[in-house]
């Protein structure tokens, strides 16, 4: 194909990308009060059995407690009330007991967990605009993957589509792999550690901005971070490094993946040991796949070879 037909493909696949793209936001827009319980699921999960120390928190538990005092008492009031050897003073004193007891319980917020807060006018719509964004991205990226498998692989030779092709389709499994697990495993345990830290000294509270944002990044991180298999599998199949190499210098390996770790947002000891655990196992797991694939690539070309390839000419040519 020429430049310009290309440019044209190029140009189909973009307006495909974006129309994609802007159908999954209308979509998580409008259902944003879902998208944002998802979101906020860890930050609920990581604080609700949070050790209660800090003002706030102290706060809540004389609320309750209060709400507490308050249904006994009207309980005990209505009691009261209903005794037939109670005198009319005390039965009317009763009654009004129970009745202001019955407001001040009823009044008292619920023991729910706890939400991000918002700080500026139009955080509302932003954060919710972000998070809609985020969301549509992570749903239109089968369909952005594909469109930029498509563009590109038609430039590879037969030789190389059979490596890039099943690399790049492992991409977004991987990416998803390691989002899932840094959602439902590296975040709840993060937000509860670092949320405990010195918590006696703060009244904390979260804003939704931030919120978002630490969740994003640490879910796209280990996300990235799950394509440490890929990266092995390239290097090892264009010959740039070998399966023994790997092994070799697996310390090396164990400190390289300790550093990427530790760069993850706001990562403690207990995420880091989180994060760190299955990209080791990923490590190792894509050295197995590698030396499987070197295995069956010797097997091949030692078929391929023409069995008298190292006999002896038994003619002459001008014979």
């Amino acid at each position: 194909m020429s430049l310009v037909e290309h440019l044209d493909e190029l140009r189909t696949r973009l307006i495909i990308c974006i129309g994609a793209f802007l159908v999954f936001f209308a979509l998580a827009f409008w259902q944003s009060d879902r998208v944002l319980e998802v979101v906020n699921r860890p930050f609920k999960e990581a604080t609700k059995g949070q050790s209660e120390r800090g003002p706030l928190s102290k706060t809540a538990t004389f609320q309750r407690n209060i709400g507490q005092l308050a249904t006994q008492t009207k309980d005990f009031a209505q009691a009261v009330a209903a005794d037939r050897n109670t005198s009319a003073a005390v039965k009317l004193s009763a009654d009004a007991l129970a009745a202001t007891a019955a407001r001040v319980a009823k009044g008292v917020p619920p023991a729910e967990a706890r939400e991000p807060v918002t700080l500026g006018v139009a955080e509302p719509f932003t954060a919710t605009f972000k998070v809609a964004a985020y969301a549509a991205l992570l749903l239109s990226m089968p369909i952005l993957l594909w469109q930029l498998y498509a563009f590109v692989l038609p430039a590879f030779s037969p030789t190389e589509r059979k490596v890039a092709l099943p690399l790049m389709v492992a991409v977004p499994f991987l990416f998803v792999a390691g989002a899932t697990f840094a959602y439902f495993f590296v975040l709840p345990k993060a937000i509860k550690v670092l949320q405990g830290f010195n918590s006696d000294n703060f009244d904390i509270l979260i804003q939704a901005r931030d919120l978002y944002k630490f969740t994003i990044l640490t879910c796209v991180g280990m996300g990235a971070l799950f394509q440490v298999p890929i990266a092995i599998l390239a290097l090892t199949r264009m010959n740039i490094i070998t399966v023994a190499q790997l092994r070799a210098n697996r310390r090396y390996a164990v400190l390289v993946i300790a550093v990427i770790a530790m760069l993850l947002p706001g990562t403690d000891p207990i995420s880091l040991i989180l994060a760190m655990a299955p990209l080791l196992i990923l490590y190792e797991g894509s050295i197995l796949v590698a030396a499987y694939l070197d295995r069956r690539d010797r097997r091949r070309q030692a078929e391929e070879q023409p069995e008298d390839a190292t006999a002896p000419a038994l003619y002459d040519e001008d014979d």
